[in-house]
């Protein structure tokens, strides 16, 4: 489909990398204005403690053929989300099209091993601050500009397209699961102003974060499938990269009838099937299938072809 969005403004939360950074770009190399936002600058780092920043992602919106304007924006701080609604109308007129809401922030404070009482309260707590009351902070301040003009639409992003529990911890499952709520409210709320919101989701992410997790680059990724103590080796033969979920996002924006999906939580590999595109290497990894008919049947991941699943 024709992804022209020339003369749209969108908003990314935690564009600094990841999903973020990936949505960023595929919305600037449809032609918008992007105002990427998040902590990680030039000048100053963030608790995420990584060296990608809004500065770097801005570039490649601009080398993607959009317009990238990075704006440091502390989600958990509502005098910030105000600064960054003040930025909107002053440089482009209040304009805001396409509010894409992928703050986290909560990586160094997810505890995936202990059982949730032996675990840090404070952490937990603060899992749900920068995973809830950032998208919540966000959508208070930037949904009065959203909804200025019919035709917007608000994509809030999370982890896995159903609330099925997978033992990743209560406060890990209460701020994915918050997310498709939100979602669901705002596919029920937003049609009122002539606007859509939905949720998604990409697969098992080879991200910047994964590949250095693995001890991997995007090179050569393919070493993490087959190494013997990664036990989550197997699954990462059907591994995305942010921009496939970034195409998906930016084929949704420029949908006429993207208000079909009100509501919704979808997948990108859901997405792929919608609109065609592919990933990066041409591929089109299908992570849900792979899950539904190897892992939810008890095959062996490590014996099982992935090919038919990319």
């Amino acid at each position: 489909m024709n992804k022209d969005l020339t003369g749209k403004v969108a908003v990314v939360t935690g564009a600094t990398r990841g999903c973020g950074r990936a949505i960023a770009v595929e919305l600037g190399r449809a032609g918008a204005t992007v105002f990427v936002t998040g902590r990680t600058t030039r000048s100053a780092g963030s608790p995420m403690k990584r060296a990608e920043t809004i500065e770097d992602t801005a570039e490649l919106v601009d080398a993607a053929g959009g317009r990238g304007i990075a704006v440091r924006c502390d989600f958990t701080s509502v005098s910030d989300v105000d600064s960054l609604r003040d930025r909107i109308e002053s440089e482009v007129d209040g304009q805001l099209d396409v509010l894409v809401d992928d703050v986290w922030g909560g990586d160094p404070f997810v505890d995936f091993d202990s059982a949730y009482w032996e675990s840090s309260l404070d952490n937990a707590l603060l899992v749900v601050r920068n995973a809830v009351d950032t998208h919540l902070i966000a959508l208070h301040r930037l949904l009065p500009l959203v909804v200025r003009r019919p035709g917007g639409l608000v994509i809030e992003v999370t982890d896995g397209d159903n609330d099925d529990y997978v033992g990743a911890g209560i406060p890990y499952y209460l701020a994915k699961c918050s997310i498709r709520a939100i979602g669901r409210a705002l596919g029920a709320e937003l049609p009122k102003h002539g606007c859509t919101g939905l949720t998604v989701t990409p697969g098992f992410l080879r991200s910047e974060f994964m590949l250095d997790h693995f001890g991997v680059t995007e090179e050569n990724w393919r070493d993490a499938v087959t190494d013997p103590g990664n036990p989550h080796g197997p699954d990462f033969a059907i591994s995305e990269t942010p921009s496939y979920l970034g195409r998906g996002v930016a084929a949704l924006a420029a949908d006429p009838e993207v208000s079909r999906f009100a509501g919704k939580t979808l997948a990108s590999w859901t997405l792929m099937h919608e609109y065609g595109f592919t990933d990066v290497d041409g591929s089109q990894p299908d992570f849900g299938r792979w899950m539904t008919e190897v892992r939810d049947r008890g095959l062996n991941p490590a014996t099982t072809d992935p090919s038919p699943y990319r």
